[in-house]
């Protein structure tokens, strides 16, 4: 039985309303709220990035489980900002999680949904017996260009997800779908990505959800009625609603993982945040859907089933509680935070 041992989650303090971006550009918040169905998103702080925040939901996690961190055999970093383009984020977090020196270890790209292929990647390992623990991290401080209407959502935020044996919650099954669809993109060099506007929906984000979880639910022979929540990529709070009712899944379960209403689009973290919102209030028995999605485009989706051990695992405090341990901030201090104003 191989599945999540532990979690741990991070989310910046500090907060940027919707209002406050609309009151700049002269829009109407209201209409965008309706519209997008995000109230607020988290800002990282001048000394936070991919790397940091990896960190942190990583000590969490190993606290929670008490494992020894040297028996960590693999640390993989999914993200698209990474601080360095050339130098590893996972041996930065490995080294402050203290790891030893003989693990796996590489950073991981594919949009918002790198962070699930490296559960993938753990699972694999730890049921091939090359490793006891894999360490997945799904963390990002998203960018969005000023006045773009990506800047009402690119929030920041990250999961860590320890896979091994002794689980939680095991993995049921897993199934991934893809395809070449350039909906959003950022080249080399450009402090910005560049987004297909409405191809980003249908084409892409619905097409790859449902390709994903149609598929697995097809290899388990499971049906919308099996699970008891659901979690689907979250890069606005309308597009997972839309999508579960287009699979069959009802309010309901999707309710408890739906965090980008109060944090915004965490990118990489997105999913996998709202995973572990749902594995805060799960109970032994409890199938979660989980189904990430990543621009270019790609979904994995799991099939997860709680086990007796959640009934032991420490889960203080929970994402809802740092959601509401919050700051807010004006537009210029946002722009000074994530260093928007730039010289020369």
């Amino acid at each position: 039985m191989v599945g999540i041992v532990s979690y741990g989650t991070y989310i910046p303090r500090y907060r940027i309303k919707v209002d406050e971006i609309a009151r700049i550009w002269g829009e109407n918040a209201e209409v965008i709220k309706n519209g997008l169905g995000v109230e607020q998103k988290s800002v990282p702080g001048s000394d936070e990035d991919t790397a940091t925040i990896a960190v942190e939901a990583g000590r969490e996690a190993l606290k929670r489980a008490k494992i020894d961190p040297k028996k960590i055999g693999a640390v993989f970093v999914g993200s698209e900002s990474h601080p360095y383009a050339v130098k590893p984020t996972g041996t930065i977090v490995a080294e402050a999680l203290g790891v030893g020196n003989d693990y796996f270890c590489a950073d991981l790209e594919f949009a918002c949904k790198a962070g699930t292929t490296a559960m993938q990647i753990c699972y694999a390992m730890v049921r091939a017996g090359i490793i006891e623990y894999g360490i997945a991290i799904g963390a990002d401080t998203s960018q969005s260009r000023p006045g773009d209407p990506l800047e009402y959502t690119a929030g920041a935020g990250g999961a860590c997800f320890i896979i091994g044996r002794d689980c939680i919650a095991e993995i049921e099954g897993t199934y991934s779908f893809a395809s070449d669809t350039p909906d959003f993109w950022r080249r080399e060099g450009q402090p910005y990505p560049s987004h297909g506007g409405r191809f980003t929906g249908q084409p892409a984000y619905f097409r790859h959800i449902v390709g994903a979880t149609q598929g697995l639910l097809e290899k388990l022979g499971l049906k919308p009625s099996d699970f008891t929540y659901a979690v689907f990529h979250q890069p606005n709070g309308k597009f997972p609603m839309r999508v579960a009712k287009m699979l069959g899944f009802t309010k309901e379960q999707v309710k408890q993982g739906l965090v980008v209403p109060y944090i915004g689009n965490t990118y990489s973290g997105s999913s996998m945040i709202g995973l572990a919102s749902v594995l805060d209030v799960a109970k032994p028995g409890d199938r979660i859907l989980l189904t990430s999605f990543g621009s270019g485009a790609g979904s994995d989706a799991f099939s997860f089933v709680v086990t007796d051990k959640i009934e032991d695992f420490e889960r203080n405090p929970t994402v809802f509680e740092k959601i509401k341990s919050c700051e807010y901030v004006d537009y210029g201090m946002y722009v000074k935070l994530r260093r928007k104003i730039r010289f020369g």
